[in-house]
């Protein structure tokens, strides 16, 4: 891939080119930042067309997002998306973090409303002098200067969501508002993801949509997480896993083996490319890569 860093990442996943993608998040401890930069670098060969990374729930962790994504830009040939969220912030704040992005040569933000800290099922309630919704930020960050703008998007629809047509024009919104590509939450079935982007492509708008890919490496952990965001863990995954166990390895190894049984689905339909949530470790990405015999 080429990073590209002053095209815009619509662009660049349109080339025609597969586009891989790596998420990450800030450390709690230096024992975490060694794991996030060892991670940084093993993938960095790959040439992925962008690296983001998040936010804390709650806006936790937003002076380490700002450092790390500012210490990708200035240390590596990797494109950094910068995650941004309006809770707990000031509509000036939010601006004044979008300022120290651009000071360190960062364009590209991903627009998010962001999570409670209580989590996503949590009642939304907005900061007083904030943002209230993520098509806020969009239209900030483009007021604000000359960013180049993801907001996510949810194949099985948000939790707070009417229904997943209404989940579809919210999509549509922010895409009309400027945001110029986006990222899915993670899910488990192809189908899911390919009847949201018919569903957004009926409302008239072509931005690339990127599947989110988190592989199932603990049973347990991914239906908790699953649980919060509103996506489904299907039946038969849980019955493949389940017949893999009771070794962890076991488990963790079918749980690749679907991820990219997933990715391959998911690329053969027309998917623009894939984004990885690293959980800031590259053993797990790399073993699906090796299984799409995808290579250095």
């Amino acid at each position: 891939m080429v990073t590209g860093r002053g095209r815009s990442l619509a662009e660049l996943i349109n080339q025609g080119e597969r586009s891989f993608s790596f998420e990450f998040f800030p450390p709690k401890d230096e024992a975490g930042e060694e794991q996030l930069w060892n991670a940084v670098r093993a993938l960095e060969p790959y040439r992925p067309t962008f690296v983001s990374v998040t936010y804390g729930a709650g806006g936790s962790t937003r002076d380490k997002t700002v450092a790390i994504t500012g210490r990708i830009a200035a240390e590596t040939e990797l494109l950094p998306v910068a995650h941004l969220t309006c809770v707990g912030h000031t509509r000036d704040e939010v601006a004044a973090i979008l300022d120290s992005y651009a000071a360190q040569g960062v364009a590209h933000v991903m627009a998010l409303r962001g999570d409670p800290a209580e989590g996503p099922r949590a009642a939304w309630t907005p900061t007083p002098g904030g943002l209230d919704h993520a098509i806020d930020v969009v239209r900030l960050a483009k007021e604000r200067g000359d960013f180049r703008i993801g907001v996510a998007a949810f194949p099985e629809g948000h939790p707070s969501a009417e229904s997943i047509e209404a989940d579809a024009d919210v999509l549509v919104a922010k895409a009309r508002a400027g945001a110029e590509f986006a990222v899915t939450q993670m899910f488990f079935r192809a189908a899911d993801y390919f009847g949201l982007v018919d569903r957004v492509r009926a409302r008239g708008v072509d931005i690339p949509i990127l599947p989110g890919i988190m592989p199932i490496l603990n049973l347990a952990a991914i239906r908790r997480q699953s649980e919060l965001i509103g996506a489904e863990v299907p039946e038969e995954i849980v019955e493949r896993l389940t017949a893999a166990g009771p070794e962890p390895a076991d488990i963790r190894a079918e749980g690749i083996a679907v991820a990219a049984e997933l990715c391959q689905e998911l690329l053969d339909g027309g998917a623009p490319g894939l984004h990885f949530y690293t959980l800031n470790r590259s053993k797990a990405t790399l073993e699906i890569f090796a299984k799409l015999n995808v290579t250095v």
